[in-house]
């Protein structure tokens, strides 16, 4: 492709490509316009001034960033760093977003939520974060829908993959290590591969491109909010274990037994319930995610 044909297409800024979600952003946002993924060594998003002078260097169209303070636990003693990343930095996107005329597109957590309501959770339910994590995710949430910017925040849940550290790679180490797993079951979710968030990405991102080049320049505007985004269905962490090493190790997997949260304390709370309804997404953009064992199966056998 001829360099001038290139600067024509629209630039879609990606932070952090190392994490789970970000590797596969970008390989499912080839093909839309010119991906420019970063990783922190090409941007500490630490560093707010850095952070503007890249958005204002490449002018993206789209500004896509999964990039976040995710280690839960260890936020709770590292509060000032969790809240730069997951709070000023996503602030200081959307803020250039809008200046630039850029749609930013951020990832949120279930986190936000307490986890008492015995229903999946609605986009406009009440938040109540019980951790640092879900707060400093809740504030970076508020700031982007302060900023004017186009944009769109997107909640996922129970994130794995076949890189990082995740609750999937954990468990097949540890499966193929000991004869029993003890694994809490009273808090319900749905385990959504990183894969499966990057493609829904780019199927919302391709529709806002090709509204755009129809001359709908406020396509993404009527569209700004907060969706869920998650994979169909939900189970517990025991019984996404039994399904991990069920499909991995078939009849050589380890015995698994169920135990309640309070059995393995740990430093941030998570909430019991953790469900996200799918409906405002299916509605906004005609997408619905697959059942989390059926991805978990195609991510298992990749």
């Amino acid at each position: 492709m001829r360099e001038d044909s290139m600067d024509k297409q629209p630039a879609i800024l990606v932070t952090g490509v190392n994490g789970q979600v970000g590797f596969e952003l970008l390989r499912s946002l080839q093909g839309l316009g010119r991906v420019i993924g970063l990783d922190r060594a090409a941007l500490d998003l630490s560093d707010l001034d850095r952070v503007r002078e890249v958005v204002r260097a490449t002018k993206p169209s789209i500004i896509v960033n999964p990039a976040a303070y995710t280690a839960v636990d260890k936020a709770e003693s590292d509060e000032a760093m969790a809240r730069r990343l997951n709070a000023e930095t996503p602030g200081v996107l959307a803020e250039e977003a809008a200046k630039c005329g850029a749609t930013l597109i951020h990832y949120s957590t279930d986190y936000v939520f307490d986890g008492t309501k015995d229903a999946p959770y609605a986009e406009d339910d009440a938040t109540n974060p019980q951790n640092v994590y879900g707060r400093t995710k809740l504030e970076g949430e508020q700031g982007i829908a302060a900023s004017g910017c186009a944009y769109l925040v997107l909640r996922t849940s129970w994130v794995y993959g076949r890189r990082g550290k995740n609750f999937l790679l954990t468990m097949l180490k540890l499966g193929a290590e000991r004869p029993e797993l003890r694994v809490v079951a009273d808090q319900v979710g749905a385990p959504t591969w990183s894969r499966t968030i990057a493609t829904a990405t780019a199927h919302i991102a391709a529709q806002g491109l090709a509204a755009r080049r129809d001359g709908n320049a406020q396509w993404w505007h009527e569209r700004s909010g907060v969706f869920n985004l998650t994979a169909a269905g939900a189970t517990s962490w025991h019984g996404f274990t039994q399904a991990i090493l069920g499909i991995a190790m078939g009849d050589k997997a380890p015995n698994v037994l169920p135990i309640p949260a309070s059995d393995y304390p740990v430093p941030a709370k998570r909430p019991a319930n953790s469900r996200l309804a799918g409906d405002k997404l299916a509605q906004a953009f005609g997408l619905r995610l697959p059942m989390w064992d059926e991805a978990l199966r195609l991510c298992l056998e990749d």
